[in-house]
């Protein structure tokens, strides 16, 4: 077969399901298998779009996601969502065309150094010149993308390669110098662990996505059954942990609830799994969890002591320690429940009294109402996909999240632009979920034109736009902390999000008075369909509590002035 043909094999061997992408002429000989074969291909609208897609679809699922773009501005369009994909942890391949083997450094057209473009943001890549390598190129592409921790993988062919003929062999194991993808650890850190718990008095549990990316949301929550210890989350571990558990406190960390911060503030140890103590989680670090000894469940040996000094480190796959740590707490044979219930009645007590609330304008539809409305009429199993701003916070501290992979958002490059692909990619994995997309009137604008991609392949996503005229989060920090100095982030309002709508195909409506919400939304939910909601809501709403910065986790702003 030819090079083109190979890579569509290698991905079928892989079990890719369907790739996301936008040709050119680098891969137009791709792009002919592709439509000989019949692969499953969805075309959007730009190629960031792609990336995003193919992120959506990775976090959904599981799966790893795959992406195909032409040479120059084709590949480099795709850093915003590789780089979205590397800070989460997130399973992709990106396949890129090449300028052909005679014009590679020669500054041909649409020539770009993508692999050195892509090297700080990936965790591999490669430049394929031959098209003997690909079968292997591509199975250790797939390998190196989902083992371990998890992350983007970009695999540059020259044009030429795809029409070269090779003997193709699929390779059935990988050899890796370094790199086995066995990320079995040390049965003693786990020891040293459970005898942390053993010795507390006031523990508490903090998950971030690794829990998710592992899949082991389900001996999370054994673990707390038997211990007992309260638990919070960061932005991306919302849903490995049930949001109406009693002893949940929700989101810790900027935008973090009161008794998620306090507990972080006031526990003697600390248990961190699948999380990197990130800024947003720990604000200033020389005030983060003061009295606690920290036990830190982590993959990355680089994220141990990068970020917070920790007193114990369990390195290791979760899929391994998180089993044998639970093995070891039974083994202690110490009622945890009892020894741990005043501290947890504490806790439970301090988040009942300070739990989250806002105050409402008469006349007009409150933000956090409207997340909490969603998180009402959604599906159980619906999947949420925010952007990234106030709409994101809010859905971070007032949607009921039941299970992982169900609240899909960009946590560490924070991209606006993400939300709209990233939905369509969830809603192609899982077609039989309900996918609803929370996203700003500033960020619908980034990735717009793939409306025109939901509209053209039917894909039913529920755009629900939070309309307030303002790049919100930017404001609410110049209103707190730049003496209202409104710099370049005021949207007069001038687009209409419903004609915009319309003209790419999708459904559109829009809805002004509290009274209608429940009644729109319901009919926007039922709709046949993709279709957009254009909710309009005040512009001067702040997300709160919110830790500035340089302040420490107990030192929230509770109330706007």
């Amino acid at each position: 077969m030819n090079g083109a043909q190979a890579v569509l094999e290698s991905l079928r061997k892989e079990g890719t399901r369907v790739v996301f992408g936008y040709p050119g002429g680098a891969v137009l000989d791709l792009y002919d298998a592709i439509y000989q074969e019949k692969f499953p291909h969805i075309l959007v609208r730009h190629e960031q779009g792609a990336a995003h897609a193919a992120d959506g679809y990775a976090r959904a699922t599981g799966e790893v996601g795959v992406v195909i773009a032409t040479s120059g501005p084709g590949g480099t369009n795709l850093v915003t969502g590789i780089a979205t994909a590397y800070m989460d942890s997130i399973p992709l391949v990106c396949i890129t065309g090449q300028v052909g083997n005679p014009y590679i450094g020669k500054d041909s057209f649409q020539e770009a150094d993508i692999c050195g473009i892509t090297t700080p943001i990936t965790k591999h890549n490669y430049l394929v010149k031959d098209a003997k390598d690909l079968p292997h190129v591509l199975r250790e592409a797939f390998f190196i993308a989902r083992t371990g921790r998890p992350g983007p993988v970009t695999v540059d062919i020259a044009k030429d390669v795809f029409t070269q003929e090779v003997d193709y062999a699929y390779p059935e194991k990988v050899h890796l110098k370094g790199y086995n993808g066995d990320f079995t650890g040390e049965a003693a850190e786990v020891e040293a662990a459970a005898r942390a718990v053993a010795e507390a008095k006031r523990p508490l549990f903090i998950f971030g996505g690794g829990v998710t990316l592992a899949g082991v949301a389900g001996e999370v929550r054994a673990l707390l059954d038997l211990t007992g210890i309260p638990s919070v989350t960061t932005l991306m571990g919302i849903g490995c942990v049930p949001s109406a558990r009693e002893n949940f406190l929700g989101m810790a960390g900027m935008h973090g609830t009161y008794a998620a911060n306090m507990a972080v503030q006031e526990c003697d140890l600390l248990i961190a799994v699948g999380m990197r103590f990130d800024d947003r989680v720990t604000s200033r670090v020389e005030g983060f969890a003061p009295r606690a000894k920290i036990v830190h469940f982590e993959i990355d040996p680089v994220e141990v002591n990068k970020n917070v000094l920790v007193d114990c480190r369990v390195l290791g796959d979760l899929r391994w320690s998180l089993p044998l740590f639970t093995e070891k707490l039974k083994a202690a044979g110490i009622d945890y429940r009892a020894r741990f219930s005043k501290w947890d009645s504490y806790i439970i007590e301090m988040n009942n009294e300070k739990p989250l609330t806002y105050k409402k304008i008469e006349g007009q539809i409150m933000p956090q109402a409207l997340v909490e409305m969603v998180s009402e009429l959604a599906a159980d199993d619906a999947i949420i996909v925010t952007d990234v701003g106030q709409h994101q916070m809010w859905a971070a501290q007032y949607y009921n999240a039941k299970e992982p992979r169900r609240f899909l958002t960009s946590g560490g490059l924070g991209t606006m632009g993400y939300g709209l692909p990233a939905a369509i990619g969830a809603k192609i994995a899982c077609p039989g979920q309900q996918v609803v997309l929370l996203t700003g009137d500033g960020s619908i604008m980034m990735n717009c034109q793939e409306m025109a991609t939901a509209a053209d392949n039917r894909i039913d996503v529920k755009i629900v736009v939070v309309h307030n005229r303002v790049l919100g989060m930017v404001t609410q920090w110049q209103r707190m902390f730049y003496n209202k100095h409104y710099s370049e982030t005021l949207l007069p309002g001038g687009t209409d999000f419903v004609k915009l709508a319309e003209a790419m195909g999708v459904a559109a409506s829009r809805v002004k008075e509290p009274e209608r919400l429940r009644e729109e939304l319901a009919a926007a939910f039922a709709a046949d369909g993709p279709h957009l909601l254009d909710v309009m809501v005040p512009g001067n709403v702040d997300v709160l509590p919110m830790v500035p910065g340089g302040k420490s986790l107990d030192e929230m702003v509770l109330e706007s002035e």
